[in-house]
């Protein structure tokens, strides 16, 4: 049996990347778990911290299966309880294509995916030309010194489909089945591509260390209101919401997606852990039962500060939140009580022939807004209801959508948040290259005017 070592790796999910895994060495020597790390993917950002970042989001199996090798080497591992509840999570993948493969053999198509994936990225596998047939991105390539090949799919999904002896008929080939949709060099990234090249380019923690000839500039936290912060880690907060309320039940249909189902099979959340700016990240729905018809819906941007999500998360667990109001038409009591924090802290409200909208009295260019549109039919796909901040309300930073019947007490909980939350956050550091920016960890501040008023009556 290998005696202990001095060496201790800590596994963690990565602060800036939903799928990706973090692994912080401590002790000396570093490099034999380094190497073994390194093995089962893991690229070095600094000369302590490595990060496992794939492109089938299965990074948790794998730092999994790196614990147990480097357990096994005498090496002291601890895993983050958070990336431990993603290794014991199973979840199978939603309209996988090979829908009658194993899970087992699903990994392996990820698997060779991944390896042609960091071959291209290391420049060993070399892509001369690329086409779209249709269906998919495909291309012709040849490994530095070895054989030349096509590649149908992208992502997980990409494959060798044949192998040529040579160069020059791999092309020839690949130029008579695709004669006019054929482009030089690679196909641009894919989203997951550029968001897995993102966190492998920008180092955990990425700044120098001090010395004691340039003691750090003190860092002041700024106290900002809720709906000016940054995005923070909309991750972290789905992992607190199932932590919170034990009635919702975490299922995983595919790799991209998670879906919280409360115990009623009357209300679901769904979060898309990879939503670029323009998706939704967050899509809720509610029904009148677990095989009725849906009452109301909402969405929300992956911009949408956490503070904001959470309040609306917590205002699911609500009972007088669940349903909708009334099946009438909204009318100006329920746009009263919608709005009733905001009038109270003296937003100005405009009112035009279609659209109903309340403004920050502020003018510190931290815009936001709420917005009602009254020409949006119960049933339609559009939203009604509109949360906004930054920019415009046409053309927001960020965004919750709700529909017509949407309940009124679940939007005054986000009303009174934008009213009087406020949260404290660090300094803007240089912007990075991540996919999505994540302000320092912002905590909720007692409420301006706690405690709150009891409006509900």
């Amino acid at each position: 049996m290998p005696s202990p070592s001095p060496v201790h790796v800590r596994l963690a999910l990565h602060p800036d990347h939903g799928t990706a895994v973090i692994a912080t060495i401590t002790g000396n020597p570093l490099y034999l778990a380094r190497a073994a790390l390194a093995i089962h993917g893991f690229r070095s950002t600094s000369d302590t911290t490595m990060v496992l970042a794939r492109i089938d989001h299965d990074a948790p199996h794998y730092a999994d299966k790196a614990a147990h090798a480097l357990r096994e080497d005498g090496t002291s591992v601890d895993v983050d309880p958070a990336l431990q509840e993603e290794i014991d999570t199973e979840w199978t993948y939603g309209n996988y294509p090979m829908h009658w493969l194993t899970r087992e053999e699903i990994r392996e198509v990820s698997a060779d995916a991944q390896a042609i994936h960091d071959a291209i990225a290391a420049g060993s596998l070399v892509i001369h030309m690329h086409a779209h047939d249709g269906w998919t991105n495909v291309a012709v390539g040849t490994y530095r010194g070895g054989k030349s090949i096509h590649l149908h799919g992208e992502d997980y999904l990409r494959q060798e489909t044949m192998i040529f002896d040579s160069e020059t008929e791999a092309i020839a080939n690949f130029l008579r089945h695709h004669p006019v949709a054929a482009r030089p060099g690679p196909a641009p990234p894919t989203d997951i591509e550029r968001a897995a090249a993102a966190v492998l380019a920008v180092p955990h923690a990425n700044r120098p260390a001090p010395t004691t000839f340039d003691p750090p500039a003190e860092q002041v936290s700024q106290s900002v209101p809720s709906y000016a912060a940054d995005p923070g880690d909309h991750e972290a907060l789905l992992r607190d919401f199932f932590t919170k309320h034990q009635e919702w039940e975490k299922w995983r249909p595919h790799d991209e997606t998670t879906i919280a189902s409360h115990e009623s099979l009357t209300l679901r959340v769904e979060f898309l852990h990879e939503a670029l700016r323009g998706d939704d990240a967050w899509t809720i729905a509610a029904y009148e039962s677990p095989v009725g018809e849906r009452l109301w819906h909402a969405t929300a941007t992956p911009t949408t500060p956490v503070e904001i999500m959470r309040v609306l998360l917590d205002a699911l667990s609500a009972e007088n939140a669940w349903g909708p109001s009334t099946d009438n038409p909204v009318g100006q009591a329920d746009l009263a009580y919608a709005s009733r924090p905001l009038d109270d802290f003296g937003w100005p409200v405009k009112v035009g022939p279609r659209l109903i909208d309340w403004t920050a009295p502020n003018a510190d260019n931290r815009a936001v807004g709420l917005r009602f549109d009254s020409s949006v039919k119960q049933g339609s796909l559009l939203p009604a209801w509109t949360v906004w901040g930054g920019n415009t309300a046409d053309s927001p930073h960020w965004a919750i959508h709700l529909s017509t019947h949407a309940p009124k007490a679940l939007i005054q909980d986000i009303t009174f948040e934008l009213a009087h939350g406020q949260v404290h956050r660090q300094p803007h550091r240089a912007a990075t290259t991540a996919p999505r920016p994540t302000a320092g960890p912002a905590v909720a501040l007692p409420s301006a005017s706690a405690p709150r008023p009891a409006y509900r009556r």
